[in-house]
């Protein structure tokens, strides 16, 4: 039973909805039906889409995640080397017919977002690729987790996510998501530096690292004002992700780890910005 619980526990359960809803939701506002689809690709991105994601993560982060106080809890899994295979195979496993599945109910332009965005999900941590290590590239591939359901679930339902209105959506929680990884860096600069780790925060450093994520938010609000509404009040919901950031302007590198306390508000912080974007999102479609 422990063991079972600390393969759940890698998978982040908390965060479970950043993934799924953005496939739901858009799936959902485009055909307007709780099919197949929907519920396949719901639970997909719910469930075993975080095992593989934060799975693989947690067995090749293993070594410096012994040295990181944060890890162990709600913001990420410490797995014994034992439960390394059994965590990988689970992700696979349970991905599988998930995933076949989807293929198989799309097109070309779907299975190729699905396929990418699968892709990044493995090449952030896979030993060989790391993605997370190469300063830049490691925030663009974390928001590319968010984003890919999103994209994908507007292709699946026959919209295309590269034109228009859903462009600047997919866009705008792109930059979120890229700014808040940027950010969730900033707290480990000294640990990354110190084990030689690459990451957007130690490229640049922790205040301006602070400073691009508030950029990078500022931008995906911007983006949601100019798609209209209703998504142009879906920016109201950026609002505290901004002031979070502010008392962390001048961070030192040496005070790196002073912006956990951001960073652990920032978690539920995106339930409350959650519930924003589904009450304006009902209320659009009752008005329709």
């Amino acid at each position: 039973m422990n063991s079972l619980l600390s393969v759940v526990s890698s998978s982040r359960p908390i965060s479970w909805v950043n993934t799924a809803f953005p496939f739901g939701v858009s799936y959902l506002l485009i055909t307007r039906e709780f099919d197949a689809n929907f519920w396949v690709g719901t639970i997909f991105f719910l469930i075993p889409y975080n095992l593989l994601m934060y799975g693989i993560n947690d067995v090749f982060d293993y070594q410096s995640d012994l040295a990181n106080p944060r890890k162990g809890g709600v913001e990420g899994a410490l797995l014994q080397p034992s439960l390394h295979r059994v965590t990988i195979a689970s992700g696979v496993l349970l991905s599988l017919p998930f995933v076949g599945y989807l293929f198989w109910s799309g097109d070309i332009r779907s299975d190729l977002i699905l396929a990418a965005t699968i892709f990044t999900v493995i090449a952030y941590s896979l030993k060989g690729l790391r993605f997370k290590e190469v300063p830049f590239l490691d925030s663009a591939t974390s928001a590319s987790h968010f984003a890919g359901p999103l994209a994908f679930g507007l292709s699946l339902s026959g919209t295309n996510p590269l034109s228009g209105n859903a462009l600047l959506i997919v866009a705008s929680l792109f930059l979120w998501s890229m700014a808040s990884h940027a950010f969730g860096a900033v707290q480990d600069v000294k640990a990354d530096r110190e084990g030689g780790i690459g990451s957007i925060a130690t490229s640049i450093g922790a205040r301006w690292t602070v400073r691009l994520a508030f950029v990078l938010y500022a931008m995906s609000a911007t983006l949601l004002i100019v798609a209209g509404q209703p998504m142009a009040i879906a920016a109201i919901a950026l609002i505290p992700y901004l002031g979070i950031l502010i008392p962390y302007w001048n961070l030192a590198d040496d005070e790196c780890e002073k912006a956990n306390w951001g960073w652990k508000s920032f978690l539920w912080l995106n339930i409350f910005a959650g519930a924003v974007v589904s009450l304006i999102i009902i209320e659009f479609v009752q008005g329709r």
